[in-house]
């Protein structure tokens, strides 16, 4: 005979709940503009670029674009001044604006202090272009307010002591301008996770301020100092605006070849900008990559 539903319950034999079918999920519809964006606006436009630099006059597939670009000495100059004024600006605002940031956050400044350097740095990362090109020439150019009023209080000619700003030193010194607080907007979250665990127990251990700095704080801090200066480093290898509207064409660097080269009216070829645009798009990856491996790095510690 069969037995009772009582009976099977008791020996532990009843049918096993079917579990609920999954339904569909929604959370990734926020991140579509993102992603629609990113490919409209980076995955589009790159392959673009790689596709148009090994096309000829005539639209034919050629090399001759990029053996060009390694045998133009004019572009050549191009890359290694863009590379230059990377290098001395990522690390100079790397160590001034590290040192700047340092004072406000632990330097035992008044709070009040601090809340107007994050304003001032969030408006000044983002002035760039002709105003802020401008704003130096009027500062610093050759009838500029200080230039002037050096020479005519203190009789010092800055010319002709062999300062210019029209030369890579001096625009250099404007990007200055946007770095520092770039660094300082970067490097402030990651003072403020230092422990202050780590202090006490080093103290505890017997080690002096020095010696805390330098066998725990930095250590803990170098991947975001390393990363902060390649993300300046990226910045500053980007820029255009700001170049084009201070030096125009009297500095060679990479983004005014590459306009000079699309939208020029006598140095026209397209495909050669295209191909200096692609070393951009290289430079530029690598840049990114290397900032990513170091967030990696960095946050294992400030979690």
């Amino acid at each position: 005979m069969g037995r009772s539903s009582s009976d099977r319950i008791e020996k532990g034999d009843a049918p096993s709940a079917r579990p609920p079918r999954p339904g569909i999920s929604w959370v990734w519809v926020p991140l579509l503009p993102f992603f629609l964006f990113a490919i409209a606006f980076l995955l589009v436009p790159s392959i673009s670029i790689v596709y148009r630099s090994f096309q000829g006059p005539q639209g034919q597939f050629t090399f001759g674009n990029f053996v060009e670009l390694f045998q133009r000495s004019d572009l050549i100059r191009a890359y290694r001044n863009s590379l230059s004024i990377s290098f001395i600006t990522a690390i100079a605002g790397g160590v001034f604006g590290f040192l700047l940031v340092y004072a406000v956050i632990l330097g035992g400044l008044p709070r009040g202090l601090r809340v107007f350097l994050m304003t001032f740095s969030g408006v000044a990362s983002n002035f760039a272009g002709v105003p802020l090109a401008f704003a130096f020439i009027s500062t610093l150019g050759r009838v500029g307010l200080l230039t002037s009023l050096l020479s005519s209080v203190l009789g010092f000619d800055l010319y002709r002591s062999g300062f210019s700003i029209y030369n890579i030193w001096g625009l250099s010194l404007v990007y200055m301008y946007f770095q520092f607080p770039l660094m300082v907007l970067v490097m402030a979250p990651a003072l403020d996770g230092l422990r202050r665990e780590w202090r006490e127990a080093s103290q505890i251990l017997g080690a002096t301020g020095p010696a805390y700095w330098r066998y725990v704080a930095l250590p803990v801090l170098l991947p975001s100092i390393l990363g902060a200066m390649i993300l300046l480093f990226g910045n500053s290898f980007g820029a255009y605006a700001t170049a084009y509207a201070f030096t125009g064409s009297n500095l060679s660097l990479v983004t005014i070849a590459i306009s000079a080269q699309i939208r020029g009216d006598v140095l026209y070829n397209p495909g050669l900008g295209n191909a200096l645009a692609f070393g951009m798009v290289i430079v530029m990856g690598v840049t990114m990559l290397g900032y990513s491996y170091m967030q990696r790095k960095a946050s294992r510690w400030l979690r």
